[in-house]
């Protein structure tokens, strides 16, 4: 698997970022302002992640996505691992990424290469989302917020 930064003459791989925020406005906002990266096997696309600077010193994680035939393979594994080898490589001391209350499977992602979990952002995707968000059987309401430290 390759992975590599989205060339400005490349469309942003759309119908995978939907797969992680089902706002496309947002999508948009995230993709103008932060640095979208796509993961390639045999020049197929299977995996994205946009990172968006905050300020000097953090940067987030606003959408990390895998194609549905991928998932389970360790694809978001390796895209969160190069997203943060990437942020601390352009000089970050702290990567943030944020995912709903009903995400189980992300949780346990992000907790498993080292995020820890910082704050709660309750409402959020009630206040932010017009349609409703239901995921493993679960009403997606609140904000989970993770971060790492990059610095050693």
């Amino acid at each position: 698997m390759e992975i590599q930064k989205l060339k400005s003459s490349e469309a942003a791989p759309m119908n995978l970022l939907l797969l992680a925020d089902p706002s496309e406005d947002l999508i948009q906002e995230y993709l103008e302002q932060g640095q979208c990266y796509v993961a390639k096997i045999d020049n197929r696309l299977i995996g994205v992640y946009i990172l968006l600077p905050i300020n000097s010193n953090i940067i987030e994680i606003k959408n990390i996505a895998v194609e549905e035939g991928e998932q389970g393979k360790g694809v978001g594994k390796q895209l969160v691992t190069h997203a943060i080898a990437n942020a601390r490589f352009q000089g970050f001391t702290h990567i943030e990424v944020g995912t709903g209350n009903s995400s189980i499977n992300q949780l346990a992602l992000y907790q498993k290469c080292g995020f820890r979990i910082t704050g709660i952002e309750k409402d959020f995707f009630t206040k932010n989302y017009e349609e409703e968000i239901i995921e493993d059987g679960i009403r997606c309401t609140d904000m989970i917020r993770l971060e790492i430290s990059l610095m050693k």
